[in-house]
């Protein structure tokens, strides 16, 4: 039988986590971002669909193609991180389905060249693996700050040109400058965000 995780690994990933905009000087080499892959690749998915893809931009020359992206306030984050993660979705997912599910893998491979529904699955399914691309970098030790305000049609041409990949957030993730983040802002109470049925 499963346990709870301890408090300490609680508040490493959401109880004291927080969002940085300011980094140390550490860097974050290609086998931590091979590791936080690896964590991140297990989250569910619908039907194991996997639709989201990565560029992990860490040279001088991409963050500032990347920076020339982001809103006049997000530039300085992407260019003073260690790594800034372009998390996309590829429209192209269901290509992979006989890999993903052995087992009835051309049967999904049709159900979702449906159309319209190869998008909204994609787009659905490539935000959940952005949110558990936080938390493993979170279980990982490193820190994250994840962003949406960015030109998507200049990323999407940048970054995937000729693909059906479609850009949908970024985050910087290293090591965060300890003391920057701001107070912490309050959220909704349980009462405030959901009910029992």
């Amino acid at each position: 039988m499963k346990s709870s995780i301890d408090r300490l690994a609680l508040n490493q990933l959401f109880n004291e986590a927080r969002t940085y905009r300011e980094w140390s000087e550490k860097p974050v080499d290609e086998q931590t971002v091979r590791d936080l892959y690896d964590l991140l690749k297990w989250g569910p998915t619908s039907a194991n669909c996997c639709p989201a893809r990565f560029v992990w931009v860490r040279s001088a020359e991409g963050k500032d193609k990347l920076a020339g992206f982001a809103m006049e306030s997000n530039r300085p984050k992407v260019l003073a991180a260690p790594a800034t993660v372009i998390i996309g979705y590829d429209l192209a997912f269901p290509e992979t389905m006989p890999k993903l599910s052995p087992a009835r893998g051309e049967a999904m491979r049709q159900t979702f060249l449906q159309p319209g529904l190869a998008e909204v699955t994609a787009m659905r399914n490539g935000s959940l693996q952005g949110a558990y691309l936080i938390i493993a970098a979170r279980a990982l030790g490193l820190d994250c700050g994840p962003m949406s305000g960015l030109d998507n049609a200049g990323v999407d041409q940048a970054f995937f040109s000729g693909t059906r990949i479609v850009s949908n957030f970024i985050c910087s993730i290293g090591y965060g400058k300890m003391g920057t983040p701001h107070p912490r802002d309050p959220r909704l109470t349980f009462e405030e965000s959901g009910w029992f049925a």
